[in-house]
């Protein structure tokens, strides 16, 4: 039987045929489609006279196949993962890891690129095509081309352990999140739960065989409302401490040696390759430019939040004290009194907004925001295969009808995805000749479950995260670039976090409110002394999330701009580096950098700072769209055209000033979060 990854997908609009797709495709299929791809770049090396057509651009166009299956493949690994997947993640793993190697450290392949870029400014080269060359010759270079064939051997080696390590962490977390239950027999242990929470760990109980009895997990949807509402101090210290001890108890599962590793490799490698550290190598590539310049913004930031912030856990601490006599403020209470107090002073609390945000009516909401705003529209469409009976698939049109993107969503959690949100995509956009190849772009988020009683309810936060990445996704799906590589959210990434974090912006807007936020049971609006509550709340504690951000922002780059050697554990390493922000006592054996994907696992290394980075370019866009109207056509059609589109075509700085006229200002980040005086 044919191996439906190697044939023409010929599913609707190309997309994967995940129905058709067995597990042990795909190892026969990426060993074929890398020597189908080596034997691309044996056709470019062969070019007797290398040009940007027949070289640069051919680059780009090469391994679009392989691109495709082993996408597929590890965005199965992040969302629909089991043991056969991971075992085969480890054994592809490698195999891409070397064809990355051997293309960057081909030397005949190296000497083509650097020969067209030498000619550069005789070319006649758009904006677009040099940024590709630029892009193309730096990748060569940063990846090792000008080493000699005994550094060249180190690299690979140090390459293909980290590939190994990145996964293992990765393991190592959804186990640990996997294999924690907690039951209570006792109705009175829940007290304080909402209903439907109550309900939801009810029916996860049941399903986990404990019928009559609440179970609760590590899963977001589980373990923040427990800490949020459950009056219970011992249950949510239980729970509390089993969160933040994830992959650091000493056993089979524990990530220090792991995180060890991956930092002496990180440094090894950036040190092969002339750089003094991994942040140094990493920032060449970034808005931010350099170690000094993150460390500055972010003791800027600290400087201006951190009194905040002790004045809010001083205000805590009192709250807690006269509600409950509690001596001491520990980690384990701060989200449920401040629940409580924010219900005081604004009353206002999640349980309160939870009926008016159904998930359905939310995600037509987004829907319907970006058709004010870039007259997109949304159709499901049940013919385009999914990986999961929880996703949904949609074709997504412009306004004159023409198809623009795929769109997936996947919005719960399961024992084979892993904890959090994000966004990625299974095909990116490109043009080739006069095609468009459109892209197929996904979010996949953990929101709470509906259960026998209820639809699924958002908190507000969860609102704002499915926000959140849908901006990303819009980015993804408005791409109009010609080549994938600057495609979509192929950009710096401390510029990749502002289409995302700008979307946010309009769940405060009343106008957006008004498209979704509707009772589930009545159909009644979301009144508007709750949207001016939302609004009034939005600054609430912002000075110790604030706080809190910076901190692993800091926790990053210490951990990639010194000599690893110089950490003796992790333990004591990450809570020298936190003692700085610690608002709260410390909790000893609770461990972050043991779980923190973003670093270990993600791409954010020498680059977690991006979300605060990103937020002042955000507030100072969304300034402008609060000046000329939150559905301004013009202003988005802006954005979309400067931003959206444009993807890494030009460099980030460029394309903002283009759209907003100037450098972003900072002021604007500091009025919105209540640090400055508006």
């Amino acid at each position: 039987m044919s191996n439906p990854l190697l044939a023409p997908f010929s599913t609707p609009f190309q997309t994967p045929p995940f129905s058709q797709i067995k597990t042990a495709d795909f190892l026969p299929a990426i060993k074929e489609l890398i020597s189908e791809a080596k034997a691309e770049i044996e056709q470019i090396k062969a070019e007797a006279l290398p040009s940007f057509q027949n070289t640069v651009e051919a680059l780009d166009r090469s391994g679009k196949q392989l691109s495709v299956v082993s996408g597929i493949f590890f965005n199965l690994n992040s969302a629909e993962t089991n043991d056969e997947i991971q075992k085969l993640a480890r054994e592809i793993s490698p195999l891409l890891t070397s064809y990355s190697n051997d293309i960057l450290l081909d030397q005949s392949l190296f000497k083509n690129v650097a020969q067209v870029f030498d000619q550069r400014e005789q070319l006649n080269l758009s904006e677009e095509q040099l940024t590709l060359l630029e892009k193309t010759y730096k990748s060569f270079v940063r990846n090792g081309a000008n080493l000699d064939e005994e550094k060249a051997g180190q690299l690979r080696e140090i390459d293909q352990e980290l590939a190994q390590l990145s996964l293992k962490f990765g393991e190592n977390v959804l186990a640990e999140t996997n294999r924690f239950v907690h039951f209570v027999k006792n109705e009175s242990e829940v007290d304080g739960l909402p209903e439907g929470i109550k309900e939801a760990a009810a029916q996860t109980a049941e399903e986990k065989g404990k019928p009559g009895q609440w179970a609760f997990t590590l899963d977001y949807p589980s373990y923040i409302p427990a800490m949020m509402y459950l009056k219970n101090r011992s249950l949510r210290q239980l729970l509390f401490k089993a969160y933040n001890t994830k992959a650091c108890k000493g056993d089979e599962l524990d990530n220090q040696e792991v995180i060890k590793a991956i930092l002496k490799l990180r440094n090894q490698r950036a040190n092969l390759l002339g750089y003094k550290s991994h942040s140094d190598f990493v920032l060449e590539e970034r808005m931010a430019k350099s170690g000094p310049s993150v460390l500055d913004f972010l003791e800027n930031l600290l400087e201006k939040a951190k009194p905040k912030a002790k004045n809010e856990v001083r205000e805590l601490e009192a709250f807690a004290k006269k509600l409950d006599a509690i001596d001491r403020l520990e980690k384990w209470d701060f989200a449920y009194y401040s629940e409580l107090l924010k219900k005081e002073t604004y009353e206002l609390d999640d349980e309160l907004l939870r009926p008016y945000f159904q998930l359905e009516k939310v995600v037509n909401g987004v829907f319907q925001t970006a058709e004010k705003l870039y007259g997109l529209s949304f159709v499901a469409n049940p013919e385009i295969p999914v990986y999961h009976a929880d996703v949904t698939a949609y074709e997504v049109k412009d306004e004159a009808g023409k198809h623009i993107a795929v769109f997936y969503a996947d919005f719960f959690p399961r024992s084979g995805k892993r904890n959090g949100a994000w966004m990625t995509s299974y095909r990116s956009q490109y043009k080739l000749g006069n095609e468009d190849f459109r892209p197929h772009v996904s979010i996949v988020c953990n929101f709470t479950k509906p259960t026998k009683s209820k639809p699924s309810l958002l908190t507000f936060n969860e609102v704002t995260t499915l926000f959140h990445e849908f901006g990303h996704a819009l980015h993804g799906m408005l791409a109009d670039g010609r080549y994938s590589s600057l495609s979509g959210t192929s950009v710096y990434w401390d510029f990749v976090e502002l289409p995302s974090q700008i979307f946010e912006n309009w769940c405060y807007e009343k106008e957006c409110l008004d498209l979704f936020a509707q009772h589930y049971q009545t159909g009644e609006k979301i009144p508007e002394e709750l949207i001016e509550k939302i609004k009034k709340s939005a600054n609430f504690q912002q000075g110790y999330q604030t706080v809190r951000q910076i901190s692993f922002g800091l926790l990053d780059m210490a951990y990639h701009s010194q000599n690893p050697d110089n950490i003796e554990t992790i333990a004591s390493f990450e809570k020298s580096v936190m003692e700085k922000t610690e608002l709260l006592p410390r909790v000893e054996g609770t461990m972050m950098s043991t779980s923190f994907s973003h670093i270990f696992q993600g791409g954010y290394a020498a680059g977690y700072y991006s979300y605060k980075w990103a937020e002042v370019l955000d507030a100072d866009a969304f300034e402008l769209f609060q000046e000329k109207g939150v559905f301004d056509r013009a202003t988005a059609q802006s954005f979309a055209k400067n931003i959206l589109s444009s993807g890494g075509s030009v460099h980030p700085s460029i394309l903002y000033r283009r759209f907003r006229g100037r450098d972003p200002k900072p002021e604007a980040l500091l009025r919105r979060a209540g640090l400055l005086a508006k």
